[in-house]
């Protein structure tokens, strides 16, 4: 199981990779925008506070597929182990094909279909990204969506991996862990929401009381 954290903020990487056994950081352009640093010294940074045996991402913005290529090189001349984002369309399919063939990885982008993303698995993607919150807010059964293409992948291309992304709430990650995804990637917010209960605490001020109240200090 690998768990990526969806930021830029180098203070949220640096505060949760402490509690959190995470394997990365996913990005992309609205997240660079936010950070409102320049996307390649920030990528360096990125990647330095993950240090070498963690995984970073970031996306190509061309919507044409040379284009696409042509960033994925850049991005991988900033970072070289870095795995590429590419939305999964007709052009990002073009583009995916053509750098698996040259061994770059690549991630599938902005899937909102079992079909759409397992044509990104198909033509070489190693992690392929269904947006889950994205897919309920316009209708859909974001759970039923990542069933089916997890189902894809372990019957036809076994090779590639649901990383699942864009959630509202800790249930939503649980329902694609359930649902047999080997990666997800939390906003902070909602990873912060994984580890802090009000009830935790509530039980936890609840048993310093008792303590205090016979022994008069917290020790043994």
């Amino acid at each position: 199981m690998e768990l990526y954290l969806d930021t830029a903020d180098i203070a949220a990487i640096k505060r949760l990779a402490k509690v959190l056994p995470i394997s990365g950081v996913t990005t992309n352009p609205s997240i660079v925008a936010k950070s409102g640093k320049p996307i390649f010294p920030l990528l360096v940074q990125l990647q330095e506070v993950l240090g070498p045996d963690k995984l970073l991402f970031a996306q190509v913005l061309s919507s044409d597929a040379d284009e696409m290529i042509k960033e994925a090189y850049q991005l991988r001349k900033a970072v070289p182990s870095i795995v590429t984002k590419i939305p999964v369309n007709a052009q990002g399919l073009i583009a995916i094909k053509e750098l698996t063939q040259q061994g770059i990885p690549t991630l599938g982008t902005a899937v909102y279909g079992a079909g759409q993303g397992f044509l990104g698995a198909l033509a070489g993607a190693k992690y392929i990204a269904p947006y889950v919150n994205r897919i309920d807010a316009q209708g859909g059964n974001s759970k039923d969506t990542v069933l089916e293409l997890q189902k894809l992948l372990d019957l036809h291309c076994p090779q590639s991996m649901v990383l699942a992304a864009s959630f509202k709430t800790p249930r939503q990650a649980l329902d694609c862990m359930l649902a047999g995804c080997k990666a997800i990637t939390l906003p902070v917010d909602v990873a912060e929401l994984f580890i802090s209960d009000p009830a935790v605490d509530a039980a936890i001020a609840k048993f310093d009381q008792d303590w205090r109240s016979t022994f008069g200090s917290l020790t043994f």
